[in-house]
């Protein structure tokens, strides 16, 4: 292994753009991400087509800038890391083939990463504290489940969700009250205006001895209180909407990942994916008695190719080379 160690990361999993370069384990030299929130607002969500060919307009120029922001040349790379899945398939194209050629340009060894486990690594950027066995709380637009983190490699899918995951819902539930996208960030917003108390929404599932998590349900009990004050001719009083619903999210995940903790005796969390930026739910995990948490700078929370180089740096220093080509794939979920 040499002195120095250089890893290119690529995340195009969806509709950010991210390219970073990691230096050995966690020493980050440079990163960038271009958002596409605004190309896709007006959409009211990600429209893949469109996703796929602004990464297709951004990656190489993210590329070169971070070289030259890192002070070294393709040539100079050990490692080239990329989202290989899950994801959007015209968007992973786009990364895994400009990897592709670039390792082959470069001479560069090149490794596929589950975009879940870059999720994962995401907390351990700033946490050199942070190490196994310790669990694992995904929660994003596309995700929401918690995983057992025996050691890196070694994972066990504790629960997941039934439906919606948190993310997702926080977006349906932004529609219904005629807010804009990305919904979470709006929710997130307005929630500190209004009070909580004022709607007593259900916790779902929380009752429940099972690590899982079921969205739907609250989504539609949040449209049948609006439709209650349209029907009324009522203002819609969406602060404390807002502000209930994000309690009974935040409830749901805060007594599942309490429900895992007391079965595995592990009272270590770490929380990734963009519904981790979410002030509440970083509050709540903040408070808790039961466990340590750790959490992403705000930046990582969301898609970024920092988590993706870190894991796959770590997967290759566990021995995971890849054997044949990096194949794109849309539907990848274990780790």
């Amino acid at each position: 292994m040499p002195e120095n160690f250089f890893t290119l990361g690529i995340e195009t999993s969806c509709d950010d753009t991210g390219v970073a370069i990691l230096k050995n384990d966690r020493e980050v030299l440079c990163e960038y991400l271009s958002s596409q929130i605004k190309d896709h607002s007006r959409f009211g969500g990600v429209v893949p087509e469109f996703a796929a060919r602004k990464h297709l307009e951004n990656l190489l120029p993210l590329v070169n800038a971070a070289l030259n922001e890192a002070y070294i040349k393709g040539r100079d790379l050990n490692l080239i890391a990329v989202t290989r899945g899950p994801g959007l398939m015209g968007s992973l194209i786009i990364g895994v083939q400009t990897a592709l050629a670039l390792s082959q340009v470069w001479n560069v060894p090149l490794i596929g990463v589950n975009h879940l486990e870059g999720h994962l690594f995401a907390p351990l950027v700033e946490a050199e504290d942070l190490e196994p066995p310790f669990l694992s709380l995904i929660v994003s637009g596309g995700h929401t489940e918690i995983i057992k983190v025996e050691a890196f490699g070694k994972y066990e899918l504790l629960g997941q969700t039934r439906d919606d995951a948190a993310g997702e819902a926080y977006d349906k539930a932004a529609r219904v009250l005629g807010l804009k996208y990305p919904g979470g960030p709006e929710i997130d917003r307005l929630a500190k205006l209004g009070n909580s108390k004022a709607f007593n929404f259900p916790v779902p599932l929380k009752n429940s001895g099972e690590i899982e998590f079921s969205f739907s349900g609250l989504k539609t009990a949040l449209l049948g209180q609006v439709k209650k004050f349209q029907e009324a001719g009522q203002e819609i009083p969406v602060e404390d909407l807002c502000a209930s619903f994000e309690k009974a999210v935040t409830d749901s995940l805060i007594s599942k990942i309490n429900l895992a903790v007391k079965l595995t005796g592990i009272k270590r969390v770490a929380a990734s994916g963009g519904v981790s930026a979410n002030s509440a739910l970083r509050e709540a995990l903040s408070a808790q008695k039961n466990f340590k948490a750790w959490l992403p700078a705000l930046k990582r929370c969301t898609d970024n190719a920092v988590m993706i180089a870190m894991a796959g740096r770590n997967s290759w220093t566990r021995g995971n080379f890849s054997g044949g080509p990096v194949v794109p794939d849309p539907a990848l979920h274990e780790i």
